[in-house]
């Protein structure tokens, strides 16, 4: 028995090498290079070798391993510019507010601004950067002697910010002439200027929804056109989102989380059935957002965007995913000695245990894996077992406690492609 132990023992790595040898040789000879993170460049190998899957569908899902990433945001509009030129997409959703929308599709569509201002309409402040910008500049540029039905349009669909939207319901009241009760106008105006507070959240907001609900009844009763009635449709839908979102904090993380991406979904869906003419979609946000499964750890049951898009959508919604190595990252200190700043760590080698461990070995800098050829042809079914990737949000890279960034995913089970790039670096913020 014991000799029969040793055998086991001495097999074992040997087994285990040349498994790693048959994956690696698997996806150097089937992923996909992308010839670099260029944002103007193009796709030539992968327009050459497109996953059917990809071709076929009318949503697309990229995400992002981290929010402040160059090559992240680089490859993301390298593929928005393709989807525009090759597939006729013109619709961009973004992980943002509502309210950035007007500001920002009034300046593609050629209307007052410049670069230098632009980025002020964004209310999340990683969108403050430079290669954020160039791409609204690109979809400007685009934009110029083309007709409405021919443009590129902004949505925003986040539903964390509710300010300025009682002044629109406000003004749609007035300037139709609309019989509604002020008292409910008071509540859009208390939810609208109200600021979750997430360290001690109450039960007000909950007692606010169904008032809202009341308010929207006797905005929506007159008989309006079609124009007026979506556009004042999807503020009121906006400020109940945000209103619904805010009760949902004090029934703990994983309920608000749920509700995030419950509600930004519902926000995609309107956008795409009631104002986007049922045209080609590209989502920008973050990896656990965009995943076609879940939230967080595997078994969290904390349904993503992305699964609620892909169980209404099906096959139409393709889910991108992205993964690095090594690289440049920026992290948020807090200090009470010298106040909280940004900070750039230096991950100089990929982290034991995760799926870069081994992508990492791969002899290509950026490469694409359909997920789909990878379930039916990879012999050591690497993707289909779970493993760690990091997931970095709002606050960036947090080195302590380090494991708290670690989440187990399948990702033949959360994408439906993924995008691996071997070095990061940090993208170029626009101070304001």
């Amino acid at each position: 028995m014991q000799r029969l132990i040793i055998i086991i023992v001495l097999i074992i790595p040997f087994v285990l090498y040349s498994q790693k040898k048959e994956t690696i040789n698997w996806i150097t000879n089937n992923s996909i290079t992308i010839e670099d993170a260029n944002p103007d460049s193009e796709l030539t190998i992968f327009n050459n070798n497109t996953p059917i899957k990809f071709e076929k569908a009318k949503i697309y899902g990229f995400g992002e391993a981290s929010h402040n990433t160059k090559e992240f945001f680089d490859l993301k509009a390298k593929f928005f510019k393709y989807l525009v030129k090759n597939k006729g997409l013109k619709v961009f959703i973004m992980e943002e507010s509502y309210q950035a929308e007007a500001g920002i599709n009034e300046w593609i569509k050629g209307g007052k601004g410049d670069k230098k201002t632009i980025a002020n309409n964004f209310n999340i402040g990683f969108w403050h950067t430079e290669e954020v910008i160039e791409l609204l500049e690109w979809m400007r540029n685009y934009n110029i002697g083309k007709s409405e039905g021919e443009q590129i349009k902004f949505y925003g669909m986040d539903i964390q910010v509710g300010n300025k939207i009682n002044l629109e319901i406000r003004d749609f009241v007035l300037s139709n002439k609309i019989q509604v009760d002020e008292n409910l106008l008071i509540v859009a105006d208390s939810c609208s200027n109200k600021e979750i507070n997430y360290e001690n959240p109450t039960d007000w907001w909950q007692l606010q929804v169904p008032k809202l609900h009341q308010l929207k009844q006797q905005i929506l009763y007159p008989k309006l056109d079609q124009e007026k009635y979506q556009t004042i449709e999807r503020s009121l839908n906006y400020l109940i989102s945000y209103t619904e979102y805010a009760a949902s904090v004090k029934e703990g993380f994983l309920a608000s989380y749920k509700c995030h991406d419950l509600k930004m979904f519902e926000n995609v869906k309107y956008i795409i059935n009631q104002q986007a003419e049922n045209a080609k979609v590209f989502i920008w946000a973050h990896n656990e957002h965009i995943n076609k499964k879940e939230m967080y750890n595997y078994g969290s049951e904390v349904l993503s965007l992305g699964r609620h898009l892909k169980d209404y959508y099906n096959d139409d919604y393709y889910s991108v995913g992205f993964d690095f190595g090594t690289g440049k990252i920026k992290g948020y200190v807090t200090d009470k000695k010298k106040g909280n700043y940004w900070k750039t760590y230096h991950i100089t080698k990929p982290f034991p245990n995760t799926y870069a461990n081994l992508l990492m070995s791969i002899n290509k800098n950026i490469f694409f894996i359909d997920m789909a050829d990878s379930y039916e042809n990879e012999p050591t079914h690497f993707f289909s077992q779970k493993s760690r990737s990091l997931m970095i949000g709002g606050g960036g890279y947090q080195p302590k406690p380090l494991y708290r960034l670690f989440m187990k995913k399948i990702y033949n089970d959360s994408y439906d492609g993924l995008i691996f790039v071997k070095e990061i670096s940090p993208s170029h913020f626009i101070l304001k």
